[in-house]
């Protein structure tokens, strides 16, 4: 059974603690430049994380991606026949 996942990017002052947010979830991305962190993790469990983070001395702030929140199903996707064929014909 899948369980809901969600991304929190946490803002560090530091990378020097980039680490220690593996046992908090799954660690996807580390920017070097910009100092963040995307960490995944349970649903169930993000309330809590994000007490947890915004107490620690190292964070600057932590952010919840609105993924899971977000509808997918687009209008129109699929493509219009005239413009595709009008595109054939201008060379592109």
């Amino acid at each position: 059974m899948l369980k809901g996942r969600q991304a929190i990017i946490v803002w560090l002052y530091s990378l020097k603690h980039a680490k220690a947010f593996r046992r908090f979830g799954n660690v996807h991305y580390v920017s070097k430049r910009l100092k963040y962190v995307v960490l995944y993790c349970n649903q169930k469990d993000v309330p809590q994380l994000m007490e947890k983070f915004s107490a620690l001395p190292f964070v600057k702030k932590a952010e919840l991606s609105y993924k899971p929140y977000l509808n997918t199903e687009f209008e129109n996707a699929k493509p219009d026949k005239a413009k595709e064929y009008d595109y054939y014909k201008m060379g592109i």
